[in-house]
């Protein structure tokens, strides 16, 4: 939202520009999430990046399997530290992701009580 009233408007923002670009990309959604998770590799991103982009990849049907196959592909080009970097980014933003839904449940069991 832009009308201030949002807890979090920098994610907000960032999460509707990430729907706006599979709208309107000629590429297939799954095709353009794993063009994404090439760039945040290039770019050394922080996990809190692939943490957004987790649930569109999960949505378009990206696995696992694919994230390998990504960073194997750009290893060549990218350098080996960035890949293994890349790596322990996504384990923190899954560890993070993780850590958040336990939350989310101990707080419904605690409402429920």
């Amino acid at each position: 939202m832009t009308d201030g009233t949002a807890e979090t408007p920098v994610l907000d923002t960032l999460a509707e520009m990430t729907t706006v670009s599979l709208e309107h990309n000629t590429l297939s959604p799954r095709e353009l999430m794993l063009v994404r998770l090439a760039a945040l590799i290039a770019v050394d991103a922080p996990p809190a990046s692939y943490l957004l982009n987790a649930e569109p990849a999960a949505d378009v049907g990206v696995t696992g399997d694919d994230v390998q196959g990504v960073m194997i592909g750009v290893a060549p080009v990218v350098g080996a530290p960035r890949v293994v970097a890349a790596s322990g980014n996504i384990m923190r933003a899954f560890g993070f992701a993780i850590a958040v839904a336990e939350s989310e449940m101990a707080e419904e069991i605690d409402d429920a009580q």
